[in-house]
């Protein structure tokens, strides 16, 4: 069964607004991050790396799970909304109490002064409990034009706070600055512009109901969040703090698009292939879709930046950062392969099989753990290696459970990745070389970008790229047609 135009329109129209926000909004905060980086020391942001590990890692047991919970229950309500809130409020409450205790103990582990600056951080626990029923309302109604102006709000306030707090010389506290006003602005403008406020009311049976599925969800994000933040664990362990800067801000290029496109299609796709979950043939061909349209878009952005890398990161950020280049490169092939883990991982969520979502993590993370654990000796280079190997090996063992609850097995899936790989690999082996003509850096990554972009284009429009063509018909269908000259 397949699915016609508008359905995919409607869904890539979600995309674009979701997408649209968090890419406007993650490029503004590129850009503020790259001027602070110009003022703050590489310690501080590597100090300010591990903060985040905690801070992450605590934040999905209130944010992942339970909103996903009311995402895929048909027919959610208001009681469902509140109840889903008191009950990650009440997370929140207890894991911020944990970690204010135990943030000396943690200073110490890593003999770097991170007390105070993660007893304050961890406030965005509390303010997630709102904020994530906020957007699991907006992604259920999807009604993603909200995360637009809420979202864009939040970035432009929180990096006027974060540049003035910089240049006053506050160093790690103006990265916390820009940290918290971001969370702040954000809910307070969807407090305005989403229907949905709490209500006084809490049922036993919609909380046993919903945390039924949504622990399955939240576990597994859990041990995915762990184990996406260990390696910035154990680099700021056993390597000096400057190598977890050069490791994240490499590791943030490919971030940037890959995580944003990541997170506009899982919270697209998933309400909408939820919409659809006693319908596996439609279910697989919204899962189709995903790995098609967007493995045409992410796999040249992440050629483009492995092929730039060292040009862009000389020109953004000086010299001082160049141990970041290799770290840029590792990263932006974890991304390419992590969109095809994530649009497996979505389709299975949706079905309501968060059991075999958390199977599977205990399948996948020991191998990571192992590969990890063998990098160590090896150095930080070594340990950036891991990092795309696991996620390869993530995405092989994903695919492998929708073989049998869609059909959509291995083979196929490479297929619809096929044109994209392709087109990728032969756009990058051009590029990369231009990097060795004699010019400025600011030049030859003028040339790269018009290059790559030409060439991909080109190849697109001479295949007959199926991706390609249906972009074109998607730009023109959305555009305002002229009226005719009377």
């Amino acid at each position: 069964m397949g699915i016609d135009k508008s359905e995919n329109g409607k869904v890539l129209s979600g995309i674009g607004w979701k997408f649209a926000e968090r890419f406007l909004a993650q490029g503004i905060t590129f850009v503020i991050s790259v001027i602070l980086a110009r003022i703050i020391a590489p310690e501080h942001y590597g100090e300010i790396a591990i903060i985040m590990v905690f801070i992450m890692i605590a934040d999905v047991f209130v944010s992942n799970g339970l909103n996903q919970a009311l995402i895929q229950k048909k027919n959610a309500d208001k009681t469902d909304f509140s109840t889903i809130f008191y009950c990650s409020l009440a997370i929140s409450v207890v894991l911020y109490v944990i970690l204010f205790f135990t943030a000396p103990l943690i200073s110490k582990f890593y003999n770097m002064n991170l007390t105070w600056p993660m007893r304050i951080c961890a406030v965005k626990l509390i303010i997630s409990a709102y904020n994530s029923v906020q957007h699991a309302y907006v992604s259920r109604h999807m009604i993603f034009r909200r995360f637009f102006f809420s979202t864009l709000g939040g970035t432009l306030v929180s990096a006027v706070v974060g540049i003035v707090m910089a240049y006053k010389g506050f160093g790690i506290w103006a990265l916390i600055g820009q940290f918290l006003t971001n969370s702040v602005i954000d809910s307070v403008v969807l407090s305005f512009t989403v229907k949905w406020h709490p209500s006084f009311i809490f049922s036993k049976k919609s909380a046993k109901e919903l945390l039924g599925f949504g622990s399955s969800c939240m576990f597994a994000n859990l041990i995915g969040s762990i184990f996406n933040n260990l390696r910035t664990f154990v680099i700021g362990k056993f390597y000096p703090s400057d190598q977890v800067a050069f490791y994240n801000k490499g590791k943030n290029f490919p971030d940037l698009i890959s995580e944003n496109l990541t997170s506009s299609i899982s919270s697209v796709m998933f309400p909408a292939m939820s919409n659809h979950n006693d319908d596996k043939a439609k279910v697989k061909e919204l899962t189709k879709t995903s790995i098609r349209h967007t493995s045409y878009i992410i796999f040249p952005m992440m050629a483009g930046l492995f092929a730039v890398a060292t040009p862009l990161i000389t020109v953004l950020l000086t010299e001082v950062w160049i141990e970041s280049v290799l770290f840029l490169r590792l990263a932006a092939i974890h991304c390419a392969l992590h969109i095809v883990t994530e649009a497996n991982l979505q389709a299975m969520k949706a079905i309501g099989r968060g059991d075999v979502v958390l199977k599977l993590e205990f399948i996948k993370k020991p191998i990571a753990l192992l590969l990890i654990i063998g990098a160590v000796p090896l150095g930080v280079k070594a340990m950036g290696v891991s990092l795309p190997l696991a996620t390869l090996i993530s995405m092989i063992v994903n695919i492998q459970p929708n073989r049998k609850l869609l059909g959509y097995g291995f083979f196929e899936q490479l297929k619809d990745l096929a044109p994209a790989i392709i087109l990728s690999v032969v756009m990058c082996a051009a590029v990369y070389p231009i990097q060795f003509i004699p010019m400025p850096n600011i030049a030859i990554l003028a040339v790269q970008a018009v290059t790559g972009v030409g060439i991909y284009v080109l190849l697109s429009h001479l295949t007959k790229n199926k991706s390609y063509q249906y972009l074109l018909w998607l730009i023109k269908t959305k555009m305002p047609k002229r009226k005719k000259a009377e």
